[in-house]
């Protein structure tokens, strides 16, 4: 089943998005942005989409309206588009639930979450991304399963508090292990050394991390109850009192689980 699709956004998700649905045989009818120069050059990106920067999708000919906004344009953007009848209307968060699209104009609503990080000009294979998927309504529901399956081999139902909690850990998988990245960073730059020495270490350990679990994997001066390495590393954190606080809450929450 192929479907004609609007995609409502013109950053990180909905660049990756609107190519993706193209390739995958879906025809992407408009695209929407408050910038209408965003919106017409990611129509650039697929076939014959028009860019659109206005909320009134009445004369659309999509079928599905995708809402691949920031959570806090969601709501907004819900009550404010005009769409056509027995259309469906989903949004991509990870946090905002459901209910937030139940006072839109759409027929039926739903969530197609892509469980990934998404960057401009860094391509990402959809096939490997998790899609979580979402509807009170079950013909809606299985529309937006065979659209998902079209993306990915991997596709998942998941209620509304669960996608919360799914994505509270993703912000501790990756947001936060990107910025112990950029901590690494800063402090070898600051002594001048090479960041290059520390990236084989980053690879092994996350690799390890996955292949054997992070409690099994953990290693260093925390886990070893080596207070003497401890204070000597928090000392030297002393110029800047927010990275060493950090590293002490974690250093003692390694020790407490362990």
């Amino acid at each position: 089943m192929k479907f004609k699709i609007a995609v409502l956004g013109t950053g990180n998700v909905a660049s990756h998005l609107a190519p993706a649905l193209e390739n995958a045989g879906h025809t992407v009818t408009e695209v929407y942005g408050r910038n209408i120069a965003a919106a017409a050059k990611l129509c650039d990106s697929v076939y014959v989409a028009e860019p659109k920067e206005d909320l009134d999708f009445s004369d659309s000919q999509a079928e599905i309206f995708i809402l691949a906004l920031s959570d806090a344009a969601i709501s907004n953007v819900a009550d404010e588009i005009i769409l056509p009848e027995e259309s469906i209307l989903v949004h991509t968060s990870g946090t905002v639930p459901l209910s937030i699209l139940g006072y839109s104009s759409a027929a039926y609503t739903g969530i197609l979450y892509p469980l990934q990080t998404f960057t401009k000009g860094r391509e990402i294979d959809f096939e490997d991304v998790p899609f979580l998927i979402e509807s009170e309504d079950q013909e809606t529901l299985q529309k937006i399963k065979k659209l998902a399956k079209s993306l990915s081999n991997q596709v998942y139902l998941v209620k509304s508090k669960d996608r919360l909690a799914l994505h509270v850990a993703a912000v501790f998988a990756s947001n936060f292990t990107n910025h112990m990245i950029r901590l690494s960073e800063e402090i070898m730059g600051r002594q001048g050394l090479d960041f290059e020495m520390l990236k084989p270490l980053i690879i092994e350990s996350i690799s390890k991390s996955l292949q054997l679990g992070a409690k099994k994997a953990q290693t260093g001066p925390a886990v070893r109850g080596d207070y003497d390495t401890l204070d000597s590393h928090y000392q030297f954190l002393s110029y800047n009192e927010q990275v060493a606080e950090i590293y002490k809450l974690i250093s003692q929450d390694i020790i407490d689980v362990n």
